[in-house]
């Protein structure tokens, strides 16, 4: 029984580790290509990304971290840049003073655009194919749910 219990934990590890080192090397891959091509990390192309999809554009900065699995002041961090380039702006929030939205300008808007189908070419040749991508997307966001 011990034994049985011990193998299935290594499996599992096996699987988390397989996991984290094949997302490692997509987002490697993925942050050459837009840092190559359209001169952002793929971490500043999530976070507009994410900001285009919450809220029309704006977002809390915890809202953010939310979305792309960051603390709120890693967000504020990785803002930054993207801010000075001229792709998201951030305003105190009109309801509350102690709270900043960040907004996705119409720069930052074009540059998703265009990023998008770069990104969707890089994946199309990760070979996911033979993949149940539908099972295996939803297996993956049960992981780690509190």
């Amino acid at each position: 029984m011990n034994a049985d219990v011990n193998r299935e934990n290594a499996s599992d590890e096996a699987l988390v580790f397989a996991l984290l080192e094949a997302a490692a090397r997509v987002e490697l891959r993925l942050d050459r290509l837009l840092s190559n091509t359209r001169g952002i990390s793929f971490r500043e192309y999530q976070l507009i990304r994410a900001l285009s999809r919450l809220y029309d554009g704006s977002a809390t900065r915890v809202e953010l971290a939310g979305a792309v699995g960051l603390t709120p002041s890693a967000v504020t961090r990785a803002l930054k840049p993207i801010e000075k380039l001229g792709y998201v702006v951030t305003q105190k929030s009109a309801r509350d003073a102690r709270r900043s939205l960040a907004e996705l300008t119409p720069a930052g808007r074009e540059l998703l655009a265009d990023a998008q189908g770069a990104v969707d070419d890089a994946i199309a040749d990760l070979g996911l194919e033979h993949l149940d991508v539908p099972a295996l997307a939803t297996a993956l966001r049960a992981v780690g749910r509190d």
